[in-house]
């Protein structure tokens, strides 16, 4: 396989990655709404230990536990992030009430 073919994978690769994390942001936005209304805060830090430990035991290279650790803590931050956003606009909204 030549260097330019190599590439077109890459990319190709790339482009179904950034799918999937805007699929899984898509998600995190419905886990935000979810945590919205029934007052649970953004930061769970029991459920980012359980997410990266099965991310890290699900690993079978070859990139090594530390890099999919990292990878997947940025990941954390950036869904994190995202809430925070959504909740932000959530909280900016009135809510609906009888009395209008």
């Amino acid at each position: 396989m030549t260097l330019q073919e190599y590439r077109r994978l890459i990319d190709e690769t790339d482009a179904q990655l950034l799918a999937l994390l805007n699929r899984r942001a898509e998600l995190v936005i419905a886990v935000a709404r979810l945590k919205h209304a029934q007052g649970l805060p953004v930061h769970i830090p029991t459920r980012e230990k359980e997410v990266l430990a099965h991310v890290v035991t699900s690993n079978r290279g070859p990139l090594d536990n530390q890099a999919v650790q990292r990878l997947f803590e940025s990941i954390i931050a950036e869904s994190r992030r995202l809430e925070h956003q959504v909740l932000g606009t959530l909280e900016d909204t009135p809510t609906v009430s009888g009395n209008q």
